[in-house]
């Protein structure tokens, strides 16, 4: 049964990480796997570097084991060489201790030679090896430079793309602003104004209506005074005296208790 605690850290450290690769900068992770790309690289290489010389430390045994061969060689041939003379010569114990030393530099020998075989076989498969892992290096070396050349692509979007973002963040920033209640927009400023000078316009309009009534009361005042001086002076003319028809005008102008 699984254990729910290591269930659940799982969970955490997977959502963290994943949090953290959401929030991190692309120009960080960027760089990252540019590193990750050099240092795998680095590693074929060595690993190449490392197989290369294997091959070139087989080279260097085969050639001293084919010196080997060849001083045994001539040592074995010398020794026969005594042996024959010495049992030419009569010389029967020379000529055994002589043949003994050439078995003893052929056993050698057939040694040297073995081990010249099986370094030459050691020696081919290196080189198999070699050229697998000079292969290799090349086409890790390809892959790093395309790598490089597409992670420079996205270094080159991701700026972008943070420009973007901070020209999005700047207007978003500008549009907040303008929408502040405390801040007074260039519409509310104008509305204002034009409501005021609306205010003044009606208020200057019935100014000039009740001045404009004033004056019609005086003029219509300045008339009757006029008519009145006329009357007075038609009555002069007539003969009639300001105050004669006063008392029937009055009667006149009161109702009848009929």
């Amino acid at each position: 049964m699984a254990n729910p605690f290591s269930k659940g850290w799982k969970y955490l450290t997977a959502s963290l990480d994943a949090k953290i690769d959401e929030n991190a900068d692309p120009q960080i992770q960027i760089n990252q796997a540019i590193e990750a790309a050099r240092n795998q690289h680095r590693a074929i290489s060595e690993q190449a570097a490392t197989v290369i010389g294997q091959q070139h430390q087989l080279e260097l045994k085969i050639n001293r084991l084919l010196q080997d061969k060849e001083k045994a060689e001539g040592q074995t041939k010398n020794a026969l060489n005594l042996a024959d003379k010495a049992a030419s010569e009569g010389n029967a114990q020379t000529a055994q201790e002589y043949q003994q030393a050439a078995e003893v530099l052929a056993t050698q020998l057939v040694s040297i030679e073995e081990q010249i075989s099986e370094t030459q076989t050691m020696h081919q498969q290196a080189s198999q090896a070699a050229e697998q892992a000079k292969r290799q290096q090349k086409e890790s070396e390809s892959r790093l430079q395309e790598q490089l050349g597409e992670l420079e692509k996205l270094r080159s979007q991701a700026a972008q793309a943070d420009m973007q973002k901070k020209a999005s963040e700047a207007l978003d920033g500008a549009q907040q602003l303008s929408g502040d209640s405390s801040t007074p927009t260039l519409d509310s400023v104008r509305e204002k104004i034009e409501r005021r000078y609306a205010q003044a316009l009606g208020a200057q309009e019935l100014v000039q209506n009740s001045v404009g009534e004033q004056i019609s009361n005086y003029q219509s005042l300045e008339t009757d005074l006029k008519a009145s001086a006329r009357l007075e002076q038609l009555r002069g003319e007539l003969g009639i005296s300001t105050g004669q028809n006063q008392p029937a005008l009055e009667e006149s102008s009161t109702p009848s208790e009929e």
